[in-house]
């Protein structure tokens, strides 16, 4: 958790809203980001393996997205089909983070108007 105090000096000394992210908000929480990371990728791991032997591989039916990336990967020549779902599933993740911080910024600002008035 990054104290939105400092964020908010740091645009008061003139830094640009890119700028106080970049120098201040990540550097802060880079330690919580690389946790995230590390349990998302084991657990990833876990999910794929317990996908692929209870529910199979079957195409257009039980394939998740990690498994379609998996298939594209064993046949030669689909590489650009398995590119294209890794940035997909990217796109989506992304998508989704955003999404979350601005409904979760926007539920804040609702909260403290509340608590003033």
């Amino acid at each position: 958790l990054v104290d939105r105090r400092l964020e908010e000096a740091a645009q008061t000394l003139g830094y640009h809203p890119m700028r106080v992210f970049f120098r201040i908000t990540l550097p802060l929480a880079w330690p919580g980001i690389l946790g995230g990371i590390l349990l998302a990728f084991s657990r990833s791991l876990g999910e794929f393996g317990a996908t692929i032997t209870f529910a199979g591989n079957v195409e257009g039916s039980t394939q998740t997205l990690p498994l379609a990336i998996y298939s594209a990967l064993q046949v030669p020549g689909e590489e650009t089909l398995a590119m294209r779902l890794v940035i997909a599933s990217l796109v989506l993740c992304f998508a989704s983070l955003l999404i979350s911080e601005l409904l979760t910024r926007k539920a804040k600002r609702k909260m403290v108007v509340t608590i003033e008035t």
